[in-house]
């Protein structure tokens, strides 16, 4: 493919998804969020976490993995971070990688993952996980990971703190801080069908026998949103409520609503927010942003809803039209 282009100074603001500062404020505005942030930090700190991986894992770097670790400096040069976080390889054959820790975040990716995906895929990956660290997500990220592995009811230390609405609002930051960081793995890989090419293989599979079509997976997430029936709107809240991640389908097609709107192409041209310009967009700017997000899902359930309700109408109209009374 053609040289990529080098994100000079870039602001992780540059492509922050609109609900993901406004869902992080709603969660910081939950009454005990701030005492569960600073139990859990202070219980399992930073240090216990890194030394696990130390001892478990492999630690990439110029003489080990060299080629991952050549992709990596390219990555870091494409978001220009001078910061070098710890890249860490683990056994496992989940598909899953992570950005973790609390002062000095480092990135994790499972081997299940580097099985999976090819050189571009994974750049996309490594792409995705420098933008959590960029964004500032990895303490949320690290406590949601904690809470979920262990479970609420085995981290005493949180009795007393009503952790229901916590969790549910956790989840929902969680989410659209996916979507963000997705957007950062399009920059590094600055093609759309390579990030529709990893959503694909970790919601399917890796190709074997049988050939993977990237458009008819971004047909099927079109499909997917695209759907209007209640129940089916629905299902796809309750689906979602409690993961950590969007489904892939919802990814892609996020994405491509993204570029649709012409920002990618904007910072692909150089017009984008930097760092050195010091200004966090105001909290009034995220809301409106986030409200015009949510406004558009909101008006597609509705629509959704009132289908439903006109359909029962003329069923209920229709049962009478044929009778002859009581």
């Amino acid at each position: 493919m053609a040289e990529r282009i080098v994100l000079t100074d870039i602001s992780s603001a540059a492509w922050e998804h609109p609900a993901d500062r406004a869902a992080l404020n709603a969660l910081r505005a939950i009454p005990g969020f701030d005492q569960v942030v600073r139990k859990v930090a202070s219980f399992f700190g930073e240090r216990g976490v890194r030394q696990l991986f130390l001892a478990n894992a492999v630690r990439v770097g110029p003489n080990q993995r060299p080629k991952l670790w050549a992709q990596y400096q390219e990555v870091l040069a494409t978001l220009d971070w001078k910061e070098v976080p710890e890249l860490y390889v683990t056994q496992t054959p989940l598909v899953n990688a992570a950005a973790v820790g609390f002062d000095k975040p480092f990135i994790v990716l499972n081997s299940g993952m580097m099985e999976l995906l090819n050189d571009e895929e994974r750049r996309d990956i490594l792409g995705h996980e420098l933008g959590h660290i960029m964004s500032g997500h990895t303490t949320y990220t690290t406590i949601a990971i904690i809470i979920l592995t262990l479970g609420l009811n085995n981290l005493p230390f949180l009795a007393g703190i009503a952790l229901l609405p916590f969790q549910l609002a956790l989840m929902e930051w969680y989410r659209k801080a996916e979507f963000s960081a997705d957007r950062a793995g399009l920059l590094t890989t600055q093609d759309i069908r390579v990030t529709a090419s990893t959503f694909m293989k970790m919601a399917g599979g890796k190709e074997l026998d049988d050939t993977l079509s990237v458009d008819a997976f971004l047909e099927q997430a079109s499909h997917y949103e695209g759907q209007n029936e209640f129940a089916d709107k629905v299902w796809q809240v309750i689906n979602t409520a409690f993961r950590t991640h969007p489904f892939g389908t919802v990814r892609a097609a996020e994405l491509q609503r993204w570029v649709a709107s012409g920002e990618y192409d904007k910072i692909l041209r150089g017009d984008y927010r930097r760092r050195s310009d010091a200004t966090t967009p105001p909290l009034s700017s995220d809301i409106e942003d986030a409200v015009g997000y949510y406004g558009e899902q909101a008006r597609g359930a509705m629509d959704s809803l009132n289908g439903v309700f006109d359909r029962a109408r003329d069923a209920f109209n229709s049962a009478f039209k044929g009778s002859s009374g009581p």
